[in-house]
């Protein structure tokens, strides 16, 4: 259910745009990791009140992320409403696990990955997204930054979770 591609070190030497796509493959994989192996309850069990935080809401909010970035700004598709969130329901991708598909959820995840990875492919770094973001304009270099920085900070909240579930630590 979580698989995305084998998790793989990024190369210690790579152009600019290798590099950073290297570093954000490994990152989605680490969250795929993160969920590996657990059962849907597992994956919907929230950190600690008040917060509404899990392992399947942080997969969710990372399918809206993918969405935003690379529908949305790269390419200028109108992506106003998530699918897990509204205007009236926010953090929708965080509060809404408990009757989630989980099979549905992970699948849209990887469906978004593979539409992010359609939409940068062969574009130089300094291309500039259709939409602008807070009246800037952002460069793809800049998105798939954003995207390493995105993953890495929710991946140390999956290994807090993780350890919350079963115990496992690691990398």
């Amino acid at each position: 259910m979580t698989e995305l591609n084998p998790r793989v070190d990024p190369p210690m030497a790579a152009g600019e745009a290798a590099m950073l796509t290297a570093w954000l493959d490994y990152h989605r994989s680490t969250l795929a990791l993160k969920c590996e192996g657990l059962t849907d309850d597992q994956l919907r069990l929230r950190s600690v009140p008040p917060s509404t935080l899990s392992l399947l809401g942080l997969v969710r909010h990372m399918t809206e992320v993918e969405r935003h970035w690379f529908q949305g700004v790269l390419r200028g598709e109108e992506v106003a409403t998530g699918h897990y969130w509204t205007e009236q329901d926010p953090d929708g991708d965080f509060d809404n696990v408990g009757t989630a598909d989980v099979a549905a959820d992970f699948a849209r995840w990887r469906a978004e990955i593979a539409a992010a990875r359609e939409a940068s492919a062969g574009l130089p770094l300094e291309t500039v997204g259709k939409r602008l973001r807070h009246d800037r304009e952002v460069t793809l270099r800049w998105i798939l930054v954003h995207m390493i920085e995105e993953y890495a900070r929710h991946n140390g909240h999956a290994d807090l979770l993780r350890e919350l579930v079963d115990g496992s630590t690691g990398e």
